[in-house]
Formats: structure tokens, sequence, C-alpha cells
């Protein structure tokens, strides 16, 4: 069976993604006592221009800290703020897990998030290669004709996450979505990322929910993004993490039928296709049913 709950986080996998804002101790520590599988402690937005610099510091703490199980990224301001190295080498000292980057444009910004970070694992004597790096991939316009070029641009990269608000400034929208549907420009943008994501071999991330009281559409959105392929979402409010962790989780029937493809396969190894319960299957069939039980 796949690892859930405590035990899913002690695995690394990733299903809920926390923001808390770089210069709040106290909304760290109560996420940190939450079951969020990773917490973004952000650099960006939630941090006026004034305070970058004390949020360095506070996020320094916050990953020397290091409480429970839960993977520790950090979210850095955007290469064109010229921030970024700076943001980097404050907090490479407290060994995060990975790094998240906004208004990421394509592989080259990878590419040199990677160099840098290369140099500054290599002075705080983390293992060079080990720091993953994690893509908000759809923040601008031109962003979304940059998504084939993750591919290969580095193997620290790790997933691609969609982003809805700020795309909405680049694209000049007055509305995202309508009755919890989003409109075309960002579905557009939401399974450009996903495609992106699969191609590059790094996990889709879904974008934030916003509505922060509407519990049901948090479930409904969520499970429409598993539906589709993704398989984390990024948060904002500790009380959405049980929901999304929970809608991730395979069904019983999505895990019944898994257990009996892999048995089908492991008993006839020597055949590319199969008949189960009355339908074909075949390698691609195995090769889902072994993601849902989590299997390499």
């Amino acid at each position: 069976m796949p690892p859930h709950g405590d035990d899913a986080q002690e695995a690394g996998l990733m299903r809920s993604m926390l923001f808390v804002p770089g210069d709040s101790p106290r909304k760290f520590e109560k996420a940190s006592e939450g079951k969020a599988d990773a917490l973004i402690i952000d650099l960006e937005d939630s941090v006026v221009t004034e305070k970058k610099a004390e949020a360095r510091e506070l996020t320094l703490a916050m990953l020397k800290s290091r409480p429970g199980q839960h993977q520790l990224y950090v979210r850095v301001n955007a290469l064109d703020t010229g921030m970024t190295l700076a943001d980097l080498a404050a907090v490479m000292p407290g060994r995060p897990d990975g790094i998240v980057l906004p208004k990421s444009q394509g592989g080259d910004d990878v590419r040199q998030v990677a160099t840098w970070l290369e140099a500054l694992e290599a002075a705080s004597g983390i293992t060079v290669g080990s720091t993953r790096i994690v893509c908000v991939a759809t923040e601008t316009a031109s962003s979304i004709f940059g998504l084939g070029s993750y591919k290969g641009c580095s193997p620290r990269l790790t997933g691609l996450m969609w982003g809805a608000e700020d795309l909405s400034a680049s694209l000049g929208a007055t509305e995202k979505s309508s009755g919890g549907v989003f409109h075309s420009p960002y579905r557009l943008a939401r399974d450009l990322c996903l495609m992106a994501a699969a191609a590059a071999e790094g996990a889709p991330i879904d974008t934030v929910y916003t509505d922060i009281d509407n519990l049901a559409g948090l479930e409904q959105e969520t499970r429409a993004a598993r539906r589709d392929g993704f398989s984390a979402k990024a948060l904002i409010h500790p009380k959405h993490v049980d929901i999304v962790n929970a809608a991730f989780e395979p069904t019983d029937a999505e895990r019944t039928w898994a257990e009996k493809v892999i048995a089908a396969f492991a008993s006839n190894p020597n055949s590319g296709t199969l008949r189960l319960d009355g339908q074909m299957i075949d390698k691609p069939h195995l090769r889902a049913a072994q993601k849902i039980l989590g299997q390499p």
C-alpha cells in the first residue's frame, strides 16, 4: 500500500505544500504542528521589501529549528528582482530541502539557480546536487512559452507549480473564474504546466485555493487536480492541509484495481497484454497501478 498520513511525510512524498511567511516564526511554528508534507517559507510576496533582510535571518533560524517530518522549502524572490542570490546565500546554511523559484521563465532560469546552489552547497558542507528546485512556471504570459524547456534542464528540478494570481496581472484579466471554474486562459496555463511537468519527469503541483473558508470547493478542486494528473497542491492556510492530503489518497477501489493489475503481470512476466475482469490491460496500466501504490 502507498504511504499515507505521517508515513507519507517520512517517505518524502509531496501532496500538500503550505506557504508560511518568512517573517513570521509564530506562523511557522503553527504550521509545523500540522501535517503538510512540505512547508514553503516565503521570502517573496508575503514579505515587504523593507523586511527582506530581516526575513532572511528569520528564515535561516526556522530552517535550523527543523521541527517535525516536513520537507522545508524556501521561496526566494524572482530572478528579475536582483535579490535571488542574496536570498540563497542567506538561507543555504540552513540546509533547505529545496528552493521554490517564482516567475520562472524556463529551463535557463533553473540552470542559473542550480549554478548558484552548487557553489553555496559546497560552501556550507552540503552534498552538491541535493537541494531541489520547484518552479512556479505560469506567472507571466511569456513563461507559458518556456514550459517546453524544462525537460532535461537540471536533475535538481523536482516539480512545476502553476500559479494564477500573478498571471492575472500579466494578462490584464479582471476575473480568474466563475462558479469555481477557471476561465480559458487559466485552464490553458494549468493544462500546459501539467504536461510540462510530466515531460520533465517532475511533480505537477496545483495552484493555491484562495477561497479560504470554502472547504467543499477546496476538496472539489483538489480531487479534480488529482483526477487530471496533479500529484500535489500549494496551500495558503493550515486548515486546508488535511483536506488536500485526503483528496490525494487513492480510493479503496483504486488500490484494489492496482493490486490486481500488478499481481496479474507478476504472474505473467512475459506478457505485454493481459485480460483482467473482461478488460484488456497493458504496460501503461501497470505503470498507472504502480503509481497509485507508490511503487517505483
